[in-house]
């Protein structure tokens, strides 16, 4: 008999969709196995109910589809709970408060309680919501709702409550990791089968809620979701808790709806305050404007208050870090607040600035004194100095490893390519040579000696040790582009030596080349002898 009536059961959510008023006073008139049976038939009087009826029952036997489903639950490892059962929720048989009410569209109107309830998990469900709240929210949650989701369902999981929401992204999903974390009990109510977890992303996330807490649907397996389920199905979630505590809602938000069903049932309405300026704590902040009986609850403390044991769940009050002279009296704090910050004021002054007599004035300082708060000078009272706390000393910096190689001397200044010397100038320069060539070296090794450049950069002009003149900065000509021109006129006369490099100089820092000489005239070429 029971396996029948669980099959009707089946069968009648079918046939219609859960929370349906009439179908539930059929089944509470005439049970589960009549009412089915009238469905079949046709024998409804409400004729929207009879179609919807007629257009499922032209898809398929409701016996078959209903045996069908328990099978495959079978395969799956979930189960199908009735109220006949001793696992049945208790706290869901007060949606039927709910009926009879007025209500302008079908969402308000199904509110009846469900037929049968699939579970997927190994606890108890009876017992996995007897201590239970619900976190619900946005699904396009903020980091903020996120992290305030999370905390809380951690904190309620460690104080062994069990966390309730519907699996989907943002608020809900976040609640849920909470209290697995915790290792702690979630039961996730979905609006589709148990075997077919909406959204698709959080797959993951619904298999170790079926290995740790539950997967709850009032629809069979295999059912896909459907925008209107969603909102049906939060009713479930208002009922089988003692609480909602809504984290984050926008202006439209199926959060929202949740809070209502459950001022509707009794249950404890909870909202978390969020910034002013976000889109998704604008529902959370007109239900706190609308409904006086939703309470502000900032953590766990407060939702404990709310849900938890009369008298013993109190939430502390918030108080500030204690200053040492939080305990003195008024009069105490008056007589201390009048000693200057610097020096000194005999008791005469003191009992003036307080407004205090001056009998009074010496015996608040000599109390003042007794608890180290001021001390007593020559020329009258002034305030102790306020101990200094030891400075933890800093490990000195570990000194910097000297390198191996010698201190790095500032590079010899670049000589011209040998080709760019003509063999025809003869004598000292008389004076500076143009920029647009590099100057002939008078001094050092041969040429032979020095080091050749190690790649092609144009010549550096190099001041004499001699002259004084400090170094200026100019932009240096670029003679890659000129080719060898003859040597100016000034410079007349067979060489009488070889030229030689100049001896690379060691001053502190690079010297640059002076800036060039502007002539009037260009020097004429030497013409050849």
């Amino acid at each position: 008999m029971n396996d029948r009536v669980r099959l009707a059961r089946i069968a009648l959510h079918w046939l219609i969709e859960p929370g349906n008023e009439t179908v539930h006073r059929m089944v509470n008139a005439n049970g589960p196995l009549r009412a089915l049976e009238r469905l079949v038939e046709g024998d409804v009087p409400d004729p929207q109910l009879r179609g919807a009826a007629a257009a499922r029952i032209a898809t398929g036997d409701p016996h078959e589809v209903a045996q069908a489903a328990l099978d495959r639950a079978e395969r799956l490892g979930a189960r199908i709970v009735i109220p006949e059962d001793d696992e049945w929720p208790q706290p869901v048989r007060d949606l039927t408060t709910l009926l009879g009410r007025p209500a302008d569209d079908r969402i308000d109107r199904d509110v009846a309680p469900p037929l049968c309830l699939w579970v997927r998990g190994a606890p108890r469900l009876n017992e996995t919501l007897a201590q239970s709240v619900a976190v619900v929210g946005a699904r396009a949650s903020t980091h903020y709702g996120e992290h305030v989701a999370t905390t809380l369902a951690y904190e309620l999981a460690e104080r062994e409550w069990t966390v309730v929401s519907g699996g989907a992204y943002g608020i809900d999903a976040a609640a849920h990791r909470g209290a697995l974390n915790a290792g702690g009990l979630t039961v996730a109510v979905l609006a589709c089968g148990v075997d077919k977890p909406y959204p698709s992303g959080n797959t993951g996330l619904f298999d170790r809620i079926a290995d740790a807490g539950l997967l709850v649907s009032e629809w069979p397996p295999g059912t896909v979701p459907v925008r209107h389920r969603f909102l049906v199905r939060n009713r479930v979630i208002a009922a089988a808790t003692r609480g909602t505590v809504v984290v984050e809602a926008s202006a439209r938000s199926g959060a929202s709806q949740t809070l209502r069903r459950a001022i509707a049932l009794g249950r404890r309405p909870m909202v978390v305050p969020g910034p002013v300026t976000s889109a998704m704590s604008v529902g959370c902040h007109e239900l706190l404007r609308e409904r006086p009986e939703v309470r502000l609850v900032t953590g766990v403390a407060h939702v404990l208050e709310e849900i938890g044991h009369i008298g013993s769940d109190l939430a502390p009050r918030p108080r500030g870090p204690e200053r040492p002279h939080d305990s003195l009296d008024v009069e105490s704090a008056m007589v201390l607040e009048s000693v200057p910050r610097r020096g000194s004021a005999s008791p005469d002054e003191l009992a003036a600035r307080a407004g205090v007599d001056i009998r009074t004035a010496m015996r608040k300082l000599t109390l003042l004194e007794s608890l180290g708060f001021v001390t007593r000078r020559a020329r009258g009272y002034a305030l102790a100095p306020k101990p200094r706390t030891p400075r933890t000393p800093r490990r000195p910096a570990p000194a910097a490893t000297a390198p191996s190689s010698p201190v790095p001397q500032p590079p010899p200044p670049t000589q011209a390519p040998p080709q760019a010397t003509p063999p025809t100038q003869a004598g000292p320069p008389t004076h500076k040579a143009p920029p647009t060539r590099a100057t002939p070296p008078t001094q050092g090794r041969p040429p032979s000696h020095a080091t050749p450049p190690t790649r092609r950069t144009p010549a550096t002009q190099v001041r004499p040790p001699t002259q004084a003149t400090p170094p200026t900065h100019a932009r240096q000509p670029t003679h890659a582009t000129r080719p060898p021109q003859a040597s100016p006129a000034t410079h007349a006369g067979p060489p009488t030596r070889p030229q030689t490099a100049p001896r690379p100089q060691t001053p502190t820092r690079p010297q640059t080349a002076p800036r060039p000489q502007t002539t009037t005239r260009a020097p004429a070429a030497i013409r050849p002898q």
